[in-house]
């Protein structure tokens, strides 16, 4: 559900339309359950039903369910419906059992309330979703759109028209100065249909109702021409971020004052976004360390009895924005490196022990840092924290490494889930590693973590390569 390359993405201009449609048909779906199963209504209904459009409006802005979905997809834009009706309903059942109300609801009355809430949300918008491909069948409600420069933004944003036909867009070309081959290679084959005043040309006169400008921030000046020849006229006008703005971390607009800034490196995790990121921690971790505390009890046994040593490795490593925290681990080898120079675990490593080949492999030598979680220093997602010594030696090696820090550093996260995870024995491998840990945190959300924790359980504890 990650809607956007760049900047945050934008609410729709029917987004009220939208709210109104979805809490009308909730409050349907429980008219026609309490029809079905004949349950009789109480205050606490009532309550309930308040409490599950309450949450799902505010579920929905966590998702982003009310973005402009005219370049989005109708598949992400039901799931994030769903997603929200689904944490609505959890809410509930979680206030209903803490407060001891749940025995005044009717468990099947609620879950079909549920499942019909899940049909009626799809449905209604199935039937917009087909009236307005009908009409952009019969050529209504069709935009006729150019691209200005033909770069490799240009081309990403031509195979996403061109692949979507749902988007309603007319695409009548790109337009550049330039000779061919000067042009960006993937380019080259679609044919170019004028130059960048032909352009201007035909949005002044009516032709193009959608102009995207996709040239190099060095084109500055040319751009501020075409935004002066275009600012008499009602075209609509979309800067296209050039391959280096694209993969910003996090851009998106801010205000000092009266001035605009743009935010280029700077953590998601500010304000509500803090909050929703620590309450997650805190209930995950302790929900999690409550489940699995026999367990570390029997490897902590495990481990003092087999081996010489602490049970619990206290390694350095960058926290937050660079700072060091310990994070704890079972110790795993017959010695616990902690200097400016570590040696990474290899395949058949002599110092680690037998017990802790077994707890590396499956993960279980990690599970102390659910502890690091509730102190604050850790996330249950985000990018796997890193020895010092490491740090010190690929922030001069890969681009953008330490914008990885501008998370808590996560017991599991993208990069492992994608198999990104265990020794990174050459460069190509820690640079995807860290491709996946931007890529984490610039598309961060609810979702996402709880999406990441779920693939987790099925495939992320055990790697091949994690020796």
């Amino acid at each position: 559900m990650n809607s956007s390359r760049t900047f945050k993405p934008t609410s729709s201009s029917d987004a009220n339309f939208y709210r109104l449609f979805d809490i009308f048909a909730i409050f349907l779906a429980f008219q026609s359950s309490a029809l079905f199963y004949a349950f009789e209504h109480n205050p606490y209904y009532m309550v309930a039903v308040l409490g599950i459009a309450l949450s799902y409006l505010y579920s929905a802005e966590l998702f982003s369910t009310y973005r402009s979905w005219r370049a989005g997809k109708f598949r992400t834009m039901v799931l994030c419906a769903w997603a929200s009706l689904l944490t609505a309903f959890a809410f509930l059942v979680f206030v209903s059992f803490v407060f001891k109300f749940s025995e005044n609801l009717s468990r099947i009355g609620i879950g079909l309330w549920f499942l019909l809430s899940i049909i009626y949300l799809y449905t209604w918008r199935f039937i917009v979703q087909l009236y307005k491909k009908q009409r952009r069948k019969l050529g209504l409600n069709l935009r006729n759109v150019a691209i200005v420069g033909a770069t490799e933004s240009a081309v990403y944003l031509y195979d996403e028209i061109s692949k979507n036909d749902e988007l309603g867009f007319k695409f009548l070309g790109f337009y550049d100065d330039r000779q061919p081959e000067r042009l960006f290679e993937n380019s080259i084959k679609h044919d170019v249909a004028g130059k960048i005043q032909d352009a201007v040309d035909a949005a002044r006169s009516g032709h193009i109702s959608v102009l995207y400008i996709a040239l190099p921030m060095k084109a500055d000046k040319r751009i501020a021409d075409i935004l002066l020849q275009l600012g008499d006229t009602t075209v609509d006008v979309h800067i296209i971020p050039d391959f280096l703005m694209s993969n910003l971390i996090h851009a998106r607009i801010e205000h000092v004052g009266d001035v605009d800034t743009l935010s280029v490196f700077e953590s998601p995790f500010i304000g509500a976004r803090e909050f929703i990121k620590r309450t997650e921690d805190i209930i995950v971790a302790s929900i999690i360390l409550l489940l699995i505390s026999p367990i570390l009890i029997a490897i902590a046994f495990a481990v003092k009895f087999t081996s010489k040593g602490p049970v619990i490795f206290k390694q350095d490593r960058y926290g937050l924005d660079g700072r060091k925290i310990k994070v704890w681990k079972f110790r795993s080898m017959s010695v616990t490196e902690n200097s400016n120079v570590v040696t990474q675990a290899k395949k058949n490593d002599a110092r680690i022990t037998p017990l802790g080949g077994f707890l590396r492999r499956t993960s279980l030598d990690e599970l102390p840092q659910f502890i690091n979680v509730l102190k604050g220093d850790m996330s249950i997602v985000g990018p796997r924290p890193h020895a010092v010594a490491h740090n010190e030696e690929y922030r001069k090696k890969v681009e953008f490494y330490m914008l990885r820090h501008k998370a808590k550093p996560g017991i599991t996260g993208w990069a492992q889930i994608n198999g990104w995870r265990g020794e990174t024995d050459t460069l190509d491998k820690m640079e995807k590693r860290v491709e996946f840990d931007l890529h984490y945190i610039k598309h961060w959300s609810l979702w996402f973590d709880i999406k990441i924790i779920f693939m987790t359980i099925f495939k992320g504890f055990k790697n091949a390569n994690a020796y």
